[in-house]
């Protein structure tokens, strides 16, 4: 069950909110809890007993972890199991037919693989777990001891399947102590309905045309057609996730939590540096804080450094799927970071902003091939295609038609690709009071029309994050 949906916006969505809210305070925490699991068990029926496993487990360890915080072999026992049983629940579902089919091919075998569905949200709710029980090891915070509170932690149905990925420290207040007032309530509304426009109005239309291209085999392709196309994937995947996450904080904030941000228009980067510093936010500090920062980080010398960056990256691009496309996306993005680390940052911020924002939107456009194609050879050749080493032809009559028709779809992407929709609306809102109280409901209310209109008439509504 997706947010964008009609049933869940219709039917569970409005249900779910009314059970909510008339239960009582101290009941407030397993109505959460019971709600997201009728929300996973929705389409995932059989892994639901997986990811209460996963709760249940890593509460105990929590709680052990605190109550022999005096006697270290204990507490380091039960950290490292715990580590060692959540990588492993991750590995054996996501990566076990990926090492099946690299063994087979290293070594000539013939090992039947049995394809297993991937369990919706696990490398979300598999972090989150993670990162609780490291916290709660190194002593930055207190091991829960409510695991009703815990389990409405890990299984809410806001960020669940698809994050941000929350830690515990950032909502462990609001689990015992949450308000929600209706400037709040209305805060909420107004980000889970600019989040569903930009996935069903701009990323869904815009995927149509990368769907289009993509299906193009690669003989028929214009160089301007192949980068229309992955222009259009990165509109897509950009506003497919960042609305699913707005649509994510948006319902936290309706019911009284504050998720962190996930994204801070990375399109407007002047480096690779700063675009990730930009995109999947939740994701990257993860990393950065149990993977990075205890290897090492930078403060043991530059080798030491770019060793970690390239550990860093690979697991990234792990993380995102079992295939090499993926892994090779990462180390992609790690080495072009690594040299900017080492001397490309002082040339971007000593050149034209133009010149390093179109460097920039180049390395992450060539990246986005990698990521979406599963086969490197294909790849490579749609590479090659954009930069004229397959195709010579600039472009024919399919690449008019495709700019043609979809020229303001691409103008408006590019404009809600800024911050300045943004700056509008608060510009509407404070400076002409009637304007802002009459015209933003209308704003809202016509955005969310529009949104349930296309979803009543389209059967494309497909969301990108669910595989990872």
């Amino acid at each position: 069950m997706v947010f964008s949906s009609l049933i869940f916006l219709y039917v569970f969505f409005p249900l779910a909110l009314c059970l909510y809210y008339l239960s009582p305070k101290t009941l407030k925490n397993f109505v959460l809890f019971v709600i997201s699991l009728i929300f996973y068990a929705w389409g995932e029926p059989v892994y639901i007993v997986m990811m209460i496993f996963s709760t249940v487990f890593d509460y105990i360890n929590g709680v052990l972890i605190d109550k022999y915080k005096n006697k270290q072999i204990i507490r380091k026992v039960l950290f490292i199991q715990s580590i060692i049983i959540n990588l492993a629940i991750l590995g054996f579902f996501k990566y076990y037919g990926f090492v099946v089919d690299n063994i087979n091919t290293i070594f000539h075998l013939d090992i039947e693989v049995e394809t297993l569905p991937l369990p919706i949200g696990i490398s979300f709710y598999t972090f989150q777990t993670m990162s609780y029980v490291i916290d709660v090891y190194l002593g930055k915070v207190r091991a829960e001891k409510n695991i009703i509170a815990f389990g409405a932690y890990i299984t809410m149905f806001p960020q669940l399947v698809a994050g941000p990925i929350v830690k515990y420290s950032d909502i462990e207040q609001s689990l015992h102590d949450r308000k929600v007032t209706f400037d709040r309530f209305g805060e909420g509304m107004e980000l889970f309905i600019r989040g569903l426009a930009l996935k069903v109005l701009l990323a869904n239309n815009i995927g149509l045309l990368w769907v289009s291209v993509k299906t193009t085999p690669l003989d028929e392709l214009t160089i301007l057609t192949a980068w229309t196309g992955i222009i259009a994937f990165a509109f897509q995947i950009y506003f497919d996730f960042r609305g699913y996450s707005a649509m994510a904080q948006g319902l936290g904030k309706m019911i009284g939590f504050d998720f962190p941000e996930n994204f801070n228009y990375p399109y407007i980067s002047k480096s690779v540096t700063e675009f990730w510093r930009r995109w999947h936010i939740s994701l990257g500090s993860w990393f950065r804080e149990y993977v990075y920062i205890p290897l090492g980080g930078n403060r043991a010398g530059i080798l030491q450094q770019l060793r970690n960056l390239f550990i860093v990256w690979f697991l990234t691009g792990l993380w995102h799927g079992a295939s090499w496309n993926f892994v090779i996306w990462g180390l992609y993005f790690g080495l072009l970071i690594t040299l900017e680390k080492v001397f490309l940052l002082k040339y971007l911020k000593g050149c034209f902003p133009i010149i390093a924002h179109v460097y920039t939107l180049c390395i992450v456009l060539i990246g986005w091939v990698f990521f979406e194609f599963d086969h490197l050879s294909v790849a490579i050749g749609y590479i090659g295609t954009m930069f004229g080493v397959n195709q010579s032809i600039l472009l024919d009559h399919t690449t008019l038609y495709y700019l043609t028709t979809n020229c303001l779809l691409f103008i408006i992407s590019v404009f809600c690709s800024t911050p300045f929709p943004k700056r509008l609306l608060e510009q509407m809102r404070g400076n002409t009071k009637w304007l802002g109280a009459i015209g933003t409901p209308i704003f809202y209310v016509i955005l969310a029309v529009l949104s349930t209109a296309y979803l009543v008439n389209d059967t494309y509504n497909p969301f990108l994050y669910f595989r990872f």
